[in-house]
């Protein structure tokens, strides 16, 4: 068997496709994250319990009405994007004058209300989801064998990614949203509801995070945790990739979850604490993030 490092290589590639993997739903959760604070300037801790409810979404469309995967990663995203339209109109717009420690507050007891009441209804453990059938099965690329659903996730997650990095990045809608963060009197002046916009922004944001539960709802078991414990990864993700910006929340969230796939290899009692490390390191050298804009 081959190695590098000392390392055997089927080994080490198993572990660099669970950084991939872990990667792309820090890149998905982190980008939802972004987009949230690019223009509502709103930390949304609500975020992990919205991952959440996507996944539990996807489960009771499965196990109560027999509706299977494809169509839960379509009314998942919608319903729970509907959802985060009705917070942002009925608490959050409350909020946009006062300082963003309210709306941290806010999400957080928001987030904790949520799931409060799923681990009230379902209880503590995790509720499995069966495995598309189109994925079952695995690529074998010689040195390892590749699980189909595995490699739908990174893919579908880069589309997802590099999709929402286009429309913000390069077209007028986008041009409209960054213009509104700036000043959204001169943007109203020339005929856009901000208003809306940013209430449908949020529920853009919000329904990543659904989007993103329902693809995890395969890999790890659906519970009411499942969130609690990803977000504050997460969020470490969006400070070190610069908060606001969409493609540092993109490469961050691959990029560190690769670096953390493979400090389980070299350094495995590091990989749990990696990610803080880098942001403390981050943060000493660059306050602003990697990709964020100084101001």
């Amino acid at each position: 068997m081959t190695e590098i490092f000392g390392i055997p290589t089927q080994a080490l590639a198993g572990q660099l496709l669970i950084g991939l993997i872990n990667g792309a739903f820090y890149a998905m959760l982190s980008l939802g994250l972004a987009v949230i604070f690019g223009l509502l300037n709103i930390i949304n801790f609500t975020h992990g319990a919205q991952y959440m409810m996507g996944a539990f979404a996807a489960w009771l469309l499965l196990s109560k009405l027999g509706i299977g995967y494809w169509w839960s990663l379509l009314i998942a995203p919608v319903a729970l994007g509907a959802f985060g339209v009705l917070i942002e109109r009925t608490m959050l717009s409350r909020l946009y004058k006062l300082d963003h420690l309210y709306g941290l507050l806010l999400t957080f007891g928001l987030a904790l209300v949520l799931q409060g009441l799923f681990q009230n209804e379902y209880g503590s453990s995790g509720q499995p989801y069966r495995l598309p059938q189109e994925f079952a099965g695995a690529f074998d690329l010689g040195f390892m064998m590749l699980p189909r659903y595995r490699a739908w996730v990174v893919v579908a997650s880069l589309i997802v990614c590099l999709t929402t990095w286009y429309v913000i990045e390069r077209t007028k809608l986008g041009s409209y949203l960054r213009a509104a963060t700036e000043n959204p009197t001169v943007v109203q002046a020339f005929g856009v509801n901000v208003p809306r916009m940013i209430t449908l922004t949020y529920g853009f944001g919000v329904g990543l995070a659904a989007l993103a539960g329902v693809m995890a709802a395969p890999i790890y078991q659906v519970s009411p945790q499942m969130g609690a414990n990803l977000i504050i990864v997460v969020f470490a993700v969006v400070v070190i990739g610069g908060m606001g910006s969409i493609g540092g929340a993109i490469l961050t969230g691959f990029g560190l979850g690769v670096i953390e796939g493979l400090t389980k290899v070299f350094y495995p009692e590091a990989s749990n604490t990696v990610i803080f490390v880098i942001m403390v390191i981050v943060l000493l050298i660059r306050p602003a993030g990697l990709f964020g804009k100084e101001r």
